[in-house]
């Protein structure tokens, strides 16, 4: 049965369908990729899996519940957690305070024993410990995304949605972002869904990739299959790659 069932899933603005009858299922513990020109439906589609926006029709399932109709702060609370292309950090905490701020949301305190000790962990897995009592407006880009993914973590999320989590990033820092996003989701056993346009991270990821144009699934399969399908090349490298004369 998949952990994320998405069927037949429409979503028109005015006379463009932003998403036309998208069917994508996603398993417990799996990572995968999804691709594909700006415009094309990514975006719209991750904030009809929040709630953010409600289809015109189709239908979502999430750990075998119903969530189609659900509020967005009631999706949150089943466990599916949303980072966004520009990292929402707190500049004038530190790093460590800023895990604290999501749990705070949820109702629960760091005082009782071992929290603390989870904000620990985190901060090991991205990769920030060593900063973690400087403020957050002193780290790099990359640094605040890690944070953000950090924070995302501290709410104990079994399904987390990343928009283009390598945007503004230098070659060094995305190579560890697809690091620590495949720790994420093997150590952490989360669940993880990634938007992005650089094909070189998404190959670095290793994982299954769908691509997405005019609101639809066009193709999945492996990196290299999409990286090989004339059509998808036409549609997102611009012309199909060959030979050159």
């Amino acid at each position: 049965m998949a952990f994320l069932d998405i069927q037949s899933l429409d979503k028109r603005f005015g006379g463009v369908k932003a998403a036309d009858s998208v069917t994508l299922s996603l398993k417990q513990g799996s990572l995968t990729a999804l691709v594909g020109p700006n415009g094309c439906g990514k975006s719209t589609l991750f904030n009809l899996i929040t709630g953010a926006l409600k289809p015109d029709n189709g239908h979502i399932r999430f750990d075998d519940e119903e969530i189609t109709a659900l509020p967005s702060h009631e999706i949150a609370r089943r466990g599916i957690g949303r980072k966004f292309q520009v990292p929402a950090v707190f500049p004038d905490l530190t790093v460590f305070e800023n895990l604290t701020v999501p749990t705070l949301q949820k109702g629960r305190f760091f005082s009782r024993p071992g929290n603390s000790e989870k904000r620990m962990d985190i901060l090991k897995t991205i990769r920030l410990r060593e900063k973690q009592n400087e403020l957050a407006s002193t780290l790099s880009h990359g640094e605040k995304q890690w944070l953000e993914m950090g924070m995302i973590l501290a709410q104990s999320p079994s399904l987390i949605l990343l928009d283009e989590p390598t945007a503004g990033m230098t070659a060094a820092e995305t190579a560890e972002t697809a690091h620590l996003i495949r720790t994420i989701n093997k150590g952490e056993g989360v669940t993880l869904l990634v938007i992005e346009h650089d094909i070189g991270f998404i190959e670095q990821l290793a994982c299954p990739v769908n691509v997405m144009a005019r609101g639809k699934i066009l193709k999945s399969g492996t990196f290299q299959s999409i990286r090989n399908d004339l059509e998808v090349q036409e549609l997102y490298f611009g012309r199909p790659e060959g030979p050159h004369a």
